[in-house]
């Protein structure tokens, strides 16, 4: 199932706020992506009913396995691109942008390619 970019990138703030914070709320998702609470809880009611997300009754958000599949698929791809850029000589702030943007539409045959060519080299 394909889902949009803006979850995608909800999904990945998720699991990366978690790594680093060990929990994450609300106003965490919001601080890391710059939208607004009311955006963040929206989304959170949706990916809620999807099955992506559970929420603590102390709010704590947690991804579900099937979450936690999107989420780890987007940051394992933001970070294998922007490691390759950084290696052709890209900046590693604009390899990071880039990478953001270029993890939404890369197909998996050419990222399967693109991490194989890394991995040789």
């Amino acid at each position: 199932m394909k889902i949009q970019e803006s979850a995608e990138n909800y999904l990945e703030a998720i699991l990366v706020i978690g790594k680093r914070k060990g929990y994450v709320r609300s106003i965490d998702i919001a601080n890391e992506l710059s939208v607004s609470k009311p955006s963040v809880s929206v989304a959170m009611k949706s990916f809620k009913n999807e099955d992506y997300i559970s929420v603590s009754d102390s709010g704590e958000i947690s991804l579900t396995p099937k979450g936690l599949k999107i989420a780890k698929k987007v940051y394992e791809r933001h970070n294998v691109i922007a490691n390759a850029l950084i290696r052709l000589g890209v900046s590693e702030e604009t390899a990071y942008a880039d990478s953001c943007k270029i993890e939404h539409v890369i197909s998996d045959e050419s990222f399967n390619r693109l991490k194989e060519f890394i991995s040789k080299s």
